[in-house]
Protein backbone atom coordinates (compact mmCIF):
# COMPACT_ATOMS: atom_id res chain seq x y z
CA UNK A 1 0.00 0.00 0.00
CA UNK A 2 0.97 3.11 -1.10
CA UNK A 3 1.09 5.15 2.32
CA UNK A 4 2.89 7.78 4.77
CA UNK A 5 2.58 7.31 8.59
CA UNK A 6 1.46 10.29 10.40
CA UNK A 7 4.04 11.74 12.79
CA UNK A 8 4.52 14.78 14.46
CA UNK A 9 8.09 15.45 13.51
CA UNK A 10 10.22 19.15 14.08
CA UNK A 11 10.99 21.00 11.63
CA UNK A 12 14.93 20.42 12.45
CA UNK A 13 14.77 17.21 10.96
CA UNK A 14 13.65 18.23 7.77
CA UNK A 15 16.88 19.59 6.62
CA UNK A 16 18.66 16.32 7.99
CA UNK A 17 20.81 16.00 4.52
CA UNK A 18 21.45 12.55 5.05
CA UNK A 19 17.92 11.36 5.52
CA UNK A 20 16.58 13.48 2.88
CA UNK A 21 19.64 11.93 0.61
CA UNK A 22 18.98 8.54 1.03
CA UNK A 23 15.29 8.83 -0.33
CA UNK A 24 13.59 9.37 -3.53
CA UNK A 25 12.04 12.82 -3.72
CA UNK A 26 9.13 13.69 -1.52
CA UNK A 27 6.51 15.26 -3.41
CA UNK A 28 3.23 17.02 -1.23
CA UNK A 29 0.43 16.95 -3.14
CA UNK A 30 -3.07 19.61 -2.15
CA UNK A 31 -5.88 21.09 -3.48
CA UNK A 32 -8.43 23.10 -2.78
CA UNK A 33 -11.57 20.85 -4.11
CA UNK A 34 -11.41 18.42 -1.74
CA UNK A 35 -9.55 15.21 -0.74
CA UNK A 36 -12.02 13.74 -3.18
CA UNK A 37 -11.81 15.66 -6.05
CA UNK A 38 -10.54 13.59 -9.26
CA UNK A 39 -8.50 16.48 -9.87
CA UNK A 40 -6.62 15.67 -7.13
CA UNK A 41 -6.14 11.73 -8.17
CA UNK A 42 -5.35 12.75 -11.87
CA UNK A 43 -2.17 15.03 -10.23
CA UNK A 44 -1.46 12.04 -7.50
CA UNK A 45 -1.66 9.41 -11.03
CA UNK A 46 0.73 12.45 -13.12
CA UNK A 47 3.21 12.43 -10.50
CA UNK A 48 3.71 9.05 -8.84
CA UNK A 49 6.52 8.21 -11.01
CA UNK A 50 8.73 10.73 -9.92
CA UNK A 51 8.95 10.46 -6.09
CA UNK A 52 6.89 9.66 -2.94
CA UNK A 53 3.51 11.68 -3.07
CA UNK A 54 2.22 12.21 0.11
CA UNK A 55 -1.63 13.44 -0.67
CA UNK A 56 -3.13 15.88 2.02
CA UNK A 57 -5.85 18.11 0.83
CA UNK A 58 -9.10 19.46 2.77
CA UNK A 59 -11.44 17.40 4.34
CA UNK A 60 -14.14 19.59 2.21
CA UNK A 61 -14.43 21.38 -1.03
CA UNK A 62 -12.89 24.90 -0.52
CA UNK A 63 -12.30 27.09 -3.49
CA UNK A 64 -11.79 30.57 -3.41
CA UNK A 65 -10.50 29.80 0.46
CA UNK A 66 -6.92 31.54 -0.90
CA UNK A 67 -4.50 31.42 1.97
CA UNK A 68 -6.90 31.48 4.93
CA UNK A 69 -6.34 30.31 7.74
CA UNK A 70 -9.66 30.24 9.51
CA UNK A 71 -9.71 29.96 13.22
CA UNK A 72 -13.07 28.01 12.88
CA UNK A 73 -11.12 24.95 11.03
CA UNK A 74 -11.29 21.85 13.30
CA UNK A 75 -7.81 21.04 11.52
CA UNK A 76 -8.57 17.23 12.12
CA UNK A 77 -6.26 14.40 10.21
CA UNK A 78 -8.26 11.59 8.81
CA UNK A 79 -6.29 8.82 6.83
CA UNK A 80 -8.33 7.26 3.79
CA UNK A 81 -8.08 4.85 1.09
CA UNK A 82 -7.84 5.82 -2.25
CA UNK A 83 -7.26 3.48 -5.76
CA UNK A 84 -4.63 5.38 -7.24
CA UNK A 85 -2.83 3.47 -10.51
CA UNK A 86 -4.21 0.26 -9.28
CA UNK A 87 -2.78 0.62 -5.88
CA UNK A 88 -4.27 1.65 -2.52
CA UNK A 89 -3.32 4.73 -1.04
CA UNK A 90 -3.43 6.37 2.40
CA UNK A 91 -4.14 10.24 1.49
CA UNK A 92 -5.35 12.29 4.17
CA UNK A 93 -8.12 14.34 4.79
CA UNK A 94 -7.43 17.36 6.92
CA UNK A 95 -10.04 19.68 8.40
CA UNK A 96 -9.21 23.19 7.11
CA UNK A 97 -8.28 25.42 4.18
CA UNK A 98 -6.03 24.04 1.78
CA UNK A 99 -3.24 27.04 3.59
CA UNK A 100 -4.00 24.34 6.55
CA UNK A 101 -3.50 21.46 4.73
CA UNK A 102 -0.33 22.23 3.91
CA UNK A 103 0.80 23.01 7.31
CA UNK A 104 -0.24 19.76 8.44
CA UNK A 105 1.09 17.80 5.85
CA UNK A 106 4.79 19.86 6.36
CA UNK A 107 4.59 19.73 10.26
CA UNK A 108 2.80 16.59 11.08
CA UNK A 109 2.78 14.13 8.24
CA UNK A 110 5.99 14.68 6.74
CA UNK A 111 9.50 13.87 8.59
CA UNK A 112 11.45 15.86 6.66
CA UNK A 113 11.48 18.91 3.86
CA UNK A 114 9.67 17.93 1.02
CA UNK A 115 10.99 18.67 -2.51
CA UNK A 116 7.92 19.91 -3.61
CA UNK A 117 4.21 21.16 -3.16
CA UNK A 118 1.77 20.59 -5.81
CA UNK A 119 -1.48 22.06 -5.74
CA UNK A 120 -4.11 21.17 -8.07
CA UNK A 121 -5.26 19.85 -10.87
CA UNK A 122 -7.89 22.24 -10.14
CA UNK A 123 -11.33 22.53 -11.33
CA UNK A 124 -11.12 26.18 -13.19
CA UNK A 125 -8.24 28.52 -14.25
CA UNK A 126 -6.43 30.45 -11.96
CA UNK A 127 -5.73 34.14 -13.58
CA UNK A 128 -5.35 37.71 -13.62
CA UNK A 129 -5.74 39.58 -10.44
CA UNK A 130 -7.95 37.44 -8.51
CA UNK A 131 -5.00 34.29 -8.25
CA UNK A 132 -4.78 35.97 -4.72
CA UNK A 133 -8.50 34.40 -4.03
CA UNK A 134 -7.37 30.86 -5.19
CA UNK A 135 -7.21 28.29 -3.32
CA UNK A 136 -5.12 25.98 -5.24
CA UNK A 137 -2.31 29.44 -5.69
CA UNK A 138 -2.60 29.96 -1.58
CA UNK A 139 -1.58 26.84 -0.97
CA UNK A 140 1.48 26.92 -2.98
CA UNK A 141 2.27 30.15 -1.22
CA UNK A 142 2.13 28.19 2.32
CA UNK A 143 4.61 25.88 1.17
CA UNK A 144 6.76 28.06 -1.00
CA UNK A 145 6.53 30.56 2.55
CA UNK A 146 8.59 26.98 4.57
CA UNK A 147 10.85 27.07 1.54
CA UNK A 148 9.12 24.49 -0.39
CA UNK A 149 9.32 24.70 -4.45
CA UNK A 150 5.55 25.08 -5.17
CA UNK A 151 3.64 24.15 -8.32
CA UNK A 152 0.02 25.32 -9.31
CA UNK A 153 -1.95 23.51 -11.76
CA UNK A 154 -4.89 24.54 -12.98
CA UNK A 155 -7.46 23.79 -15.92
CA UNK A 156 -9.50 26.10 -17.96
CA UNK A 157 -13.29 24.62 -18.09
CA UNK A 158 -16.87 26.28 -17.65
CA UNK A 159 -17.93 27.75 -14.70
CA UNK A 160 -20.62 25.65 -14.13
CA UNK A 161 -17.77 22.68 -13.42
CA UNK A 162 -16.20 24.68 -10.53
CA UNK A 163 -17.91 23.47 -7.61
CA UNK A 164 -18.12 19.90 -9.03
CA UNK A 165 -16.24 16.46 -8.81
CA UNK A 166 -17.54 16.10 -12.25
CA UNK A 167 -16.13 12.73 -14.20
CA UNK A 168 -16.68 14.84 -17.29
CA UNK A 169 -13.76 16.83 -17.25
CA UNK A 170 -11.28 15.20 -19.47
CA UNK A 171 -7.51 15.75 -17.13
CA UNK A 172 -5.28 14.07 -19.52
CA UNK A 173 -3.73 17.02 -20.82
CA UNK A 174 -3.13 18.87 -17.44
CA UNK A 175 -1.77 15.59 -16.29
CA UNK A 176 0.97 15.36 -18.78
CA UNK A 177 1.97 19.18 -17.73
CA UNK A 178 1.69 18.44 -14.13
CA UNK A 179 4.53 16.00 -14.71
CA UNK A 180 6.29 18.06 -16.89
CA UNK A 181 6.75 21.38 -14.93
CA UNK A 182 6.85 19.31 -11.44
CA UNK A 183 9.87 16.90 -12.94
CA UNK A 184 11.49 20.28 -14.10
CA UNK A 185 11.11 21.85 -10.34
CA UNK A 186 12.59 18.61 -9.33
CA UNK A 187 15.67 18.86 -11.63
CA UNK A 188 16.79 22.67 -12.14
CA UNK A 189 17.81 25.35 -9.97
CA UNK A 190 14.84 28.31 -9.56
CA UNK A 191 15.99 32.01 -10.52
CA UNK A 192 15.77 33.91 -6.54
CA UNK A 193 12.11 35.17 -6.55
CA UNK A 194 10.96 32.47 -8.38
CA UNK A 195 8.67 31.28 -5.43
CA UNK A 196 5.59 29.32 -7.42
CA UNK A 197 5.08 28.21 -10.70
CA UNK A 198 1.69 28.55 -11.59
CA UNK A 199 0.81 26.65 -14.36
CA UNK A 200 -2.64 27.10 -16.04
CA UNK A 201 -3.96 24.81 -19.22
CA UNK A 202 -6.26 25.34 -21.86
CA UNK A 203 -9.34 23.11 -22.00
CA UNK A 204 -8.79 22.27 -25.62
CA UNK A 205 -5.14 20.95 -24.72
CA UNK A 206 -3.52 17.79 -25.59
CA UNK A 207 0.37 17.06 -24.77
CA UNK A 208 1.61 18.97 -27.53
CA UNK A 209 0.32 22.49 -27.09
CA UNK A 210 2.63 24.77 -26.67
CA UNK A 211 3.76 26.46 -23.64
CA UNK A 212 5.34 29.94 -22.62
CA UNK A 213 6.10 32.06 -19.31
CA UNK A 214 3.97 34.65 -19.01
CA UNK A 215 3.02 37.38 -16.02
CA UNK A 216 0.42 37.86 -14.21
CA UNK A 217 -2.38 40.23 -15.85
CA UNK A 218 -3.93 43.10 -13.19
CA UNK A 219 -7.25 42.31 -14.95
CA UNK A 220 -10.05 40.94 -13.32
CA UNK A 221 -10.81 37.61 -15.06
CA UNK A 222 -14.15 36.79 -12.98
CA UNK A 223 -16.22 39.47 -12.39
CA UNK A 224 -19.02 38.96 -9.28
CA UNK A 225 -22.50 39.18 -10.02
CA UNK A 226 -25.68 39.09 -7.96
CA UNK A 227 -26.26 36.56 -5.77
CA UNK A 228 -28.19 33.98 -6.49
CA UNK A 229 -31.28 32.55 -4.28
CA UNK A 230 -29.11 31.03 -1.79
CA UNK A 231 -27.56 34.55 -1.17
CA UNK A 232 -24.50 32.79 -2.72
CA UNK A 233 -22.34 35.49 -4.85
CA UNK A 234 -21.92 34.32 -8.58
CA UNK A 235 -19.80 35.05 -10.93
CA UNK A 236 -18.89 35.28 -14.59
CA UNK A 237 -15.54 35.97 -17.17
CA UNK A 238 -15.44 39.22 -18.51
CA UNK A 239 -12.62 40.12 -20.55
CA UNK A 240 -10.98 43.32 -22.12
CA UNK A 241 -9.15 41.85 -24.55
CA UNK A 242 -7.79 45.83 -25.83
CA UNK A 243 -6.19 46.84 -22.73
CA UNK A 244 -5.12 43.18 -22.28
CA UNK A 245 -1.27 42.80 -21.74
CA UNK A 246 -0.04 40.46 -24.62
CA UNK A 247 2.47 38.30 -22.12
CA UNK A 248 0.01 38.12 -20.03
CA UNK A 249 -1.25 34.78 -18.23
CA UNK A 250 -5.34 35.39 -19.56
CA UNK A 251 -3.88 36.56 -22.91
CA UNK A 252 -2.07 33.00 -23.51
CA UNK A 253 -5.38 30.72 -22.08
CA UNK A 254 -7.79 33.54 -23.25
CA UNK A 255 -6.81 34.76 -26.85
CA UNK A 256 -3.72 32.53 -27.84
CA UNK A 257 -4.60 29.31 -26.56
CA UNK A 258 -1.33 28.63 -24.91
CA UNK A 259 -0.43 26.53 -21.59
CA UNK A 260 0.44 30.06 -19.29
CA UNK A 261 3.30 29.34 -17.03
CA UNK A 262 3.71 32.44 -14.48
CA UNK A 263 6.52 32.66 -12.08
CA UNK A 264 5.13 33.92 -9.16
CA UNK A 265 7.31 35.60 -6.02
CA UNK A 266 5.85 35.61 -2.36
CA UNK A 267 7.30 39.31 -2.33
CA UNK A 268 4.09 41.60 -3.16
CA UNK A 269 6.16 44.82 -2.83
CA UNK A 270 5.33 46.82 -6.13
CA UNK A 271 8.17 47.09 -8.20
CA UNK A 272 8.71 50.75 -8.08
CA UNK A 273 12.23 52.85 -6.84
CA UNK A 274 11.53 52.85 -2.66
CA UNK A 275 13.89 55.40 -2.41
CA UNK A 276 11.85 57.64 -4.91
CA UNK A 277 8.53 57.14 -3.76
CA UNK A 278 9.35 57.59 0.42
CA UNK A 279 11.07 61.04 -1.51
CA UNK A 280 7.18 61.39 -3.36
CA UNK A 281 5.19 60.37 0.66
CA UNK A 282 7.93 63.12 2.06
CA UNK A 283 7.44 66.10 -0.01
CA UNK A 284 5.37 68.01 1.62
CA UNK A 285 5.99 67.50 5.28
Amino acid sequence: MHSFPQRAAAADRWYHSGMVAAREPLIVLTNDDGVNSPGLIAAARALAPLGWVLVAAPREQQTSAGRSMPASADGAIDALRKLINGDHWEVYAVGGSPAQAVQRALLVLSDRRPDLLVAGINYGENVGSGVTISGTVGAALEAASFGVPALAVSLEMDVHYHLSHSHKVDFTAAMHFTRFFAERLLTLSRPHDVDVLKVDVPGNADSQTEWRVTRQSRQNYWTPINPDKRDRLQYHQEIDFDTLEPDSDIYAIASAGVVSVTPVSLDLTARVSLTDFEQQLRAHE
